[in-house]
Order: structure tokens, then C-alpha cells, then sequence
């Protein structure tokens, strides 16, 4: 370096400066360009969570619109009878026979073998007490043929057929037959849909609705007591009752479910029957009810049952309505045997 000479070192001097200041340069537009970089992808990773959640609202949204129109479905299975014996009920309705046969165990456990609902053709065309009586051994003898014994066949009228005069025409035959036919108060009724419908494992949190034709019975369980009241049955419109007295007087009945019992509600009958259709699933034991707003009546006698549907919905607060496919309060009445 003392070789040099003065200019030659200003000159490398200057050099080294120079290669220095746009090194420094070069490597600080590097780190601006990657942190650049780091902030564009911060941002993207950002915006990409907030869509999703938006997704997710909008989807969690639909879900919910879908449920209000179509309701989960209940899943719970009965235990089924061991070794049951057939036996089998009829009953003489307000609207004509239905009768079931079932298998049952020592438990009470059972299981619906066979059914026929709204077989009015026993209490029609009958003028005579002969052709009662040959109308009804001829119902007898096919539950007979199914396997059900003679001594093992039970007849209950409900207490909305008590009235109609046919039926004690059909009383009178089935005792010179040989076979006792017992009738039920609306309180009994309503307790024994409460036994056959009300499954053990919800008693402490549900209760029961028998929608028929010439009442309705709401039942349930409380404190080991079984509770049960009457209202008006799908053809109030029959005797020009205002709609807004059954649906007052529907209210009024329900609110005397407790309300701790009102989580789930079982019903049955032949307008729930008629809802249940429209939404079953396969051949499902148990099918959720819309809310009563969510159908559209067709005829006056649904127009009317979805009236005391709604009046008890609204008086309880109850969102489950399920419907059971196999229950029946005359089943109830073998339960109790």
C-alpha cells in the first residue's frame, strides 16, 4: 500500500465506499421486498378465516331454516317383547272399528304384529241384530286365523262412541257371543294412551295427546300419579262450536301439564295420523310433527284437529310433537290386564 500513491489509494478508497453503499442497498431492497411478502400473506390468511366463518353462518343458517320444516327425526327403539303370547283388542270408535293384535311379554314389552284402522263396515249396513252378530264373528274368526286365541280377544268402546246408538247395538251382540266389552271415561282413556304410548324413559320429561274425533285426552306422570284431562275431539265444528272455543278450551286443558313435563309431547289419533303421513320416513316407529302452522288443513275435520294441535303447541310451548305409528289406548288396556 506505500507503493501507492496518493491518488491511486483516494481511488480504491472510493471504490470500496461505492461497492459498499449499493451493497447496503441491495440487500435492504431485499428485506423490504420479503417482509413485504410476509404481510400479503398475513393478510390472505386473514380473509381466508373470515370467509369461512361467513360459510359456516350462512350454512349453520340453513340448517336451522331445513330443521324448522323438516324435524330431526326420533330415534329412540322400544325393547322388544321375549317369548310374547299374540293377543288382540278392538276398538269401537266414534268413526268404526280399529283393531290391533299384538305380542306381549311377562314384562310388558310388546310389539305391533298387525293393525286395520277405520273399518266402518261392521257398524254399517247392519239393520239387524243378526247381521251384527254375523259382522262380528266374522271380524273375530280372522284375528282367530292370525293365531290369537278366542279367550285372549278384547273389546273396548271409546268414550267418544259411547254416545252413538249403534254401538250398543254391537255391545249386546259381542255379550251374546260370549265377550265382555268394556267402555272408558275420558279420564281412562287418556291414562291408558298415557301406558301404551309414553315410553319409561321419558316419563319424567314428556306427556301425551290422544287427538280423537269426539274428544281429545292430554296424560301424563307426576310424582308417580297419573294425571289426565279432557277437550274438544276433531268434529267440534259438528255441533257449530267456534273454532276459538276449542282452541281456547285446548289451551286451557294443556296448560295443566306441568312444566316440567313438557319437553316432548307423544301423540296419537286420527288427525295426527293424518300429519304424520305426509312426512314418514320409510316404516319408522316414531315421526316428529311439524309445528301445526307448517300444514296446510285439508277438510274441515284436519282444519279442526290442527286447531287443538296448535292450542296445545301454544299453551305448553312443547317443540316435539311425536307421533307413534303403533300405539293405541286399547293396547294400553291389555298392558293393564
Amino acid at each position: 500500500m506505500s507503493r501507492l500513491t496518493t491518488f491511486s489509494k483516494f481511488l480504491i478508497t472510493l471504490l470500496i465506499v461505492a461497492a459498499a453503499f449499493f451493497g447496503l442497498r441491495y440487500l435492504t431492497s431485499k428485506m423490504n421486498t420479503q417482509t413485504g411478502g410476509t404481510v400479503t400473506t398475513t393478510g390472505t390468511a386473514n380473509t381466508t378465516p373470515q370467509t369461512t366463518t361467513g360459510t359456516t353462518a350462512t350454512t349453520t343458517g340453513s340448517q336451522s331454516n331445513s330443521s324448522a320444516n323438516t324435524p330431526a327425526p326420533f330415534t329412540y327403539s322400544p325393547p322388544a317383547p321375549v317369548n310374547g303370547k299374540l293377543k288382540g283388542v278392538v276398538e269401537l270408535g266414534a268413526t268404526g272399528f280399529n283393531s290391533f293384535i299384538v305380542r306381549m311379554d311377562n314384562l310388558k314389552n310388546w310389539k305391533l304384529e298387525k293393525s286395520e284402522f277405520g273399518n266402518s263396515l261392521v257398524m254399517e249396513n247392519m239393520a239387524t241384530d243378526d247381521d251384527i252378530r254375523a259382522g262380528l264373528k266374522k271380524y273375530i274368526s280372522d284375528m282367530i286365523a292370525y293365531g290369537v286365541a278366542g279367550k285372549d280377544i278384547h273389546f273396548v268402546v271409546s268414550s267418544g262412541a259411547k254416545k252413538a246408538e249403534v254401538t250398543q247395538k254391537i255391545i249386546n251382540a259381542l255379550k251374546m257371543l260370549g265377550y265382555v266389552v268394556n267402555t272408558v271415561t275420558p279420564e281412562e282413556e287418556g291414562k291408558l294412551a298415557l301406558k301404551c304410548t309414553l315410553p319409561r324413559a321419558y316419563d319424567k320429561n314428556s306427556f301425551v295427546v290422544d287427538i280423537g274425533s269426539g274428544n281429545t285426552k292430554i296424560s301424563w306422570i307426576q310424582n308417580g300419579q297419573v294425571g289426565a284431562v279432557e277437550t274438544m275431539g276433531a268434529k267440534y265444528y259438528q255441533n257449530n262450536t267456534p273454532a276459538t272455543t276449542a282452541y281456547s278450551d285446548a289451551m286451557a286443558k294443556a296448560k295443566q301439564v306441568p312444566a316440567n313435563l313438557r319437553q316432548t309431547c307423544f301423540i296419537i289419533g286420527g288427525i295426527p295420523y293424518e300429519l304424520a303421513k305426509q312426512t314418514r320416513n320409510g316404516k319408522e316407529r316414531y315421526t316428529v310433527l311439524k309445528a301445526p302452522d307448517a300444514y296446510t288443513a285439508d277438510g274441515e275435520k284436519q282444519k279442526a284437529g290442527l286447531n287443538i294441535y296448535k292450542g296445545i303447541a301454544d299453551a305448553t310451548g312443547c317443540k316435539q310433537f311425536v307421533f307413534d305409528w303403533d300405539a293405541n289406548f286399547t293396547i294400553g288396556f291389555l298392558l293393564g290386564l
